[in-house]
């Protein structure tokens, strides 16, 4: 089982942000911490506010967009160049603070030991997690257990751990929040081992820029593409 340091030197974090100014640094130095020596990457996806220097100011390398593309494209810029730069496990974190970066080792342990090719960052679906997104976790974590044909409590995480095989194989070409649910669906699709590693559930209010209506139906039509899996369960 591989030990800290090789943790350390293995591990890129990869941190989609847009207009998180206020929040990205506190999740930078919280990262830095848990996994000293991981390279941090955070992808400003066109923000106004600041995001790409509070980066820079903590040390983080900085992926700039010109103008917003989608959580999406952010996600896979960022994964694209920790794969460049040799990343062989990438955890991914989101900068409003509701990922507790502190968790990243025991989030990637896992992927990390061999027992998993991905981790999921999974919350509990109690009081704290607003009622709409309760019912909407709730279905999706039922769809995805069936299509993987393993058990998946958190479908709609972003906290999340896994190997450069997974993100060289897994690569969809959707642009904002459904590239996550595509990404997890195409991996278990694939037939890589999801693990769950349990995680606080904090909604501390902060302004989300998730569209109801626009990105729930945009993962709903990634869904849409494993009708038949749906159906049918896991071959």
């Amino acid at each position: 089982m591989p030990g800290p340091a090789d943790a350390r030197s293995r591990l890129a974090v990869v941190i989609p942000a847009y207009e998180a100014a206020v929040t990205v640094g506190a999740v930078i130095a919280g990262a830095r911490a848990a996994v000293p020596g991981a390279a941090v990457y955070v992808v400003d996806d066109g923000s106004t506010d600041g995001t790409g220097g509070e980066g820079r100011g903590r040390g983080a390398t900085v992926i700039t967009h010109a103008m917003n593309r989608g959580k999406g494209v952010a996600l896979a810029a960022g994964i694209a160049r920790a794969l460049a730069d040799g990343a062989d496990v990438i955890v991914t974190v989101d900068a409003d603070g509701q990922h507790p970066p502190e968790l990243i080792p025991a989030l990637a342990a896992p992927v990390l030991a061999g027992r998993s090719d991905v981790a999921l960052g999974a919350r509990a679906r109690g009081g704290s997690m607003p009622l709409p997104r309760r019912l909407s976790n709730w279905l999706s974590a039922r769809l995805a257990s069936r299509i993987g044909g393993q058990g998946v409590s958190d479908a709609q995480t972003g906290f999340r751990a896994f190997t450069r095989e997974v993100a060289e194989r897994v690569r969809p070409t959707d642009e904002r929040y459904e590239y996550e649910t595509a990404f997890l669906l195409g991996a278990l699709g694939t037939g890589f081992r999801v693990a769950c590693v349990p995680i606080p559930t904090i909604y501390d209010g902060a302004r989300s820029h998730f569209r109801s209506w626009a990105d729930t139906w945009r993962v709903a039509r990634v869904f849409a593409r494993y009708g038949r899996r749906i159906l049918a369960g896991a071959p």
